[in-house]
């Protein structure tokens, strides 16, 4: 069961074509819509299942949060849930919502929930409908970089969190060197044509290289961070660089 709880529009980082943050928002929405029903697939094809070792490696790192019994849980940006299933797997009896702006990704998490009890919110990012102070843990998984005001989102983030609580967004990078020569070809021409190739839909993932390169550096990353008020932050790279964890405390 999805829940809405807010107005469903997020601002979403601008793709070609869409210039002011209402129509930003409608285009980033209905490309994800228009992906979802091949989303999964994609993504453990395209990144030939490495994907679920980050998530796994990323719900981890939050063990020591995850083992509190009355620890309450958010999944930010949660597509189709495969971050919130990697925290549950770590303790099922910790409560745990997942929010996305996409109805669509929402109904298939619903479906491969199982009977785990999850909750599935549509709302919006950057004005998140729970009071300050809601949660132990906020994560976010490959979905972050689709905000169009990252401050705004990590204040959102540092605003639900409790005092001491922790926060982790895990999201793509640029490497270096000759791995991110091969990454960089491989991102922006063989990526974007198998994925409209599977997906049967022109521009979502030609979108995702741009994304990827708007997002900021990893030292420009951890000083927005600090910005918004969370302490002791770091960047943990995994696979060269390619992806990577920022964690923060409140």
């Amino acid at each position: 069961m999805v829940e809405t709880v807010s107005k469903p529009p997020v601002r979403g980082a601008a793709p070609q074509g869409a210039t002011d943050p209402e129509s930003a928002s409608r285009a980033v929405r209905e490309m994800f819509t228009a992906i979802a029903p091949r989303y999964d697939l994609l993504n453990h094809l395209l990144s030939a299942n490495v994907d679920k070792l980050w998530w796994r490696r990323t719900a981890r790192t939050f063990r020591h949060i995850l083992a509190k019994p009355d620890a309450r849980v958010l999944d930010l940006c949660c597509g189709t849930g495969d971050m919130a299933f990697a925290l549950h797997r770590e303790n099922a009896k910790v409560r745990i919502a997942g929010a996305d702006f996409s109805h669509a990704m929402l109904v298939r998490a619903s479906a491969k929930s199982a009977g785990r009890a999850l909750r599935w919110i549509e709302a919006d990012a950057l004005r998140l409908p729970f009071p300050d102070a809601s949660f132990d843990l906020v994560t976010s998984a490959f979905g972050f970089r689709n905000l169009a005001d990252y401050d705004a989102g990590l204040r959102e983030m540092f605003r639900v969190l409790r005092p001491g609580g922790e926060c982790g967004v895990l999201d793509f990078g640029e490497p270096g060197g000759l791995i991110g020569h091969v990454y960089r070809i491989y991102f922006k021409r063989v990526l974007p044509a198998v994925g409209t190739l599977i997906s049967g839909v022109r521009g979502p993932y030609a979108y995702l290289p741009r994304s990827v390169e708007r997002f900021p550096s990893p030292e420009e990353m951890l000083e927005r961070m600090r910005r918004a008020g969370f302490r002791e932050v770091s960047w943990s790279p995994y696979f060269f660089g390619i992806a990577g964890l920022y964690h923060g405390k409140r």
